[in-house]
Parts: C-alpha cells; sequence; structure tokens
C-alpha cells in the first residue's frame, strides 16, 4: 500500500511540475515583435499626416483620402500617404476614432517627407503650441518638404514654427480673430477657403479640407486628374467656383 501510495504521489508532483512550467511559460512576456511599417512605393510623392490625440477627423480623412486615392490615376507621380505621430500607442480622434500610427518621429528613421499635412486637434490654439519637440520637428521638415499644408486650427502650428512669416495664410472662419491676436504680424485672411502662398497652402478646415487638398492636386497633375479624384468622391469640382487665394 505504501508503495502505491508513493507511486500515486510521485505522478502527481509530475503533473504538477508540469503545469507549473506551462504556467510560467504562458505568463512570462514575450519579446515585442518587430514594429511593421507601410510600405513606401518608389518614385512617389511622401505625404505625411502629423496626428495626435484629439485629431479631427475630417481635417485629417478628407486630404488623406483625395492623396491615396492618387494611385488609383495612370501616368502620374502619385502619393504615398502615411501618419506620424510623437509615440507608438493608439492616436485616439477628437471624435472617438482609435489610429495606430505608422511612424514616430521622436525615434523612428523616417523617410523623406515631400509634403507634411497638419490637421487641426483639439489643442491647437492652446497646449499643443507648448510641445517644442513638435514645433521642432515642423521647423526640421520644412526644411526640405516641398509642400506644408494644414487644415484649420494647424495653421496655428505654421504660425508657432514661424513657417508664416512674411506669408498670407487662412485658418478656421471663427478662429481666424484669435490667430491674429494671437501673431498680429501675420497676414491672416477671412472670406477663403485657403491661401496657397509659395510652399504653404492654409485651408479654413471643414469639409472644405476636401477642396484645399483637390488643389493641390490640380497644381501637381491637372484639372483633368483633380476632376478625375473628385467624382470619385462624388464631389463637385471647379476651382474657379471655390474662394481662394494663391499669392504669385
Amino acid at each position: 500500500m505504501k508503495k502505491i501510495l508513493l507511486f500515486c504521489f510521485s505522478i502527481l508532483l509530475v503533473f504538477s511540475c508540469t503545469e507549473n512550467s506551462d504556467t510560467k511559460k504562458t505568463k512570462t512576456k514575450p519579446s515585442e515583435a518587430s514594429k511593421s511599417y507601410p510600405i513606401l512605393e518608389p518614385d512617389r510623392y511622401n505625404v505625411a499626416f502629423l496626428i495626435m490625440d484629439g485629431v479631427y477627423n475630417t481635417e485629417l480623412t478628407a486630404p488623406y483620402d483625395i492623396f491615396q486615392h492618387t494611385v488609383f490615376r495612370d501616368n502620374i507621380k502619385a502619393m504615398n500617404v502615411f501618419t506620424l505621430a510623437n509615440t507608438d500607442n493608439v492616436i485616439t480622434t477628437f471624435e472617438g476614432i482609435r489610429l495606430l500610427p505608422d511612424f514616430n518621429y521622436t525615434k523612428d528613421s523616417l523617410p523623406k517627407i515631400d509634403i507634411l499635412v497638419v490637421p487641426s486637434a483639439e489643442h491647437h490654439i492652446d497646449s499643443d503650441l507648448e510641445d517644442k519637440a513638435m514645433i521642432d520637428f515642423v521647423k526640421q521638415v520644412d526644411k526640405e518638404a516641398q509642400f506644408i499644408t494644414s487644415h484649420c486650427d494647424g495653421a496655428f502650428v505654421l504660425a508657432k514654427a514661424g513657417l508664416l512669416e512674411n506669408k498670407v495664410s487662412t485658418t478656421f472662419p471663427s478662429d481666424i480673430n484669435k490667430m491674429r491676436a494671437m501673431f498680429p504680424h501675420l497676414d491672416i485672411r477671412k472670406d477663403v477657403l485657403f491661401v496657397h502662398d509659395g510652399k504653404y497652402i492654409t485651408s479654413a478646415g471643414g469639409a472644405k479640407s476636401f477642396e484645399a487638398a483637390l488643389y493641390l492636386s490640380e497644381y501637381l497633375y491637372g484639372k483633368d486628374i483633380a476632376q478625375s479624384l473628385a467624382g470619385g468622391l462624388v464631389i463637385d469640382w471647379n476651382l474657379e467656383d471655390v474662394p481662394h487665394l494663391v499669392i504669385e
């Protein structure tokens, strides 16, 4: 009987050790998987969207849709579109959509950025302007980018970075007076949906962010391509019908 009890105890001990071992393996924190980056096709414009918590959906998705759809047009230099932020963590838009940034500009090796898009975010007229790392990043990108565009209060970021010095710009209609008060030396216009001055395009934002993106598309690709992109999104597009200002 003692031998039988000893045998049973030994079997239980073996199973117990195996279970503990498996449990430890399950609880072991797996090594962090390599981050997956978007595939950027060569010979395209690299278009980066600067996002952060509180970014507004429309100012992000409107130009994103227009620019991304260039890949479906033949015989043009299409656009690689991607997002970047100061974190690898999920970004939550003002309206609650959760987004995972493609790049973290504070640590990732970034591709050359040809076009930087600065959508509006909840705190672009206050605390975001105190984010020195973000402002310095915008300044750095400006050194090589062909175009810097903003939508709605994204213009405040461009102004804070010093990019709108001696330039004409605009912003969200009800925030024009705030921008003028904050940057009294700047030439900020109203009654226009977007302003193109040099390599800077500032937009009133909202649903009119489509217009600013279509304008840049027409500037780069011509009227036919712009109208094709607009038609694909069921937008009536005629630049002559859009209140805008181009500084030659």
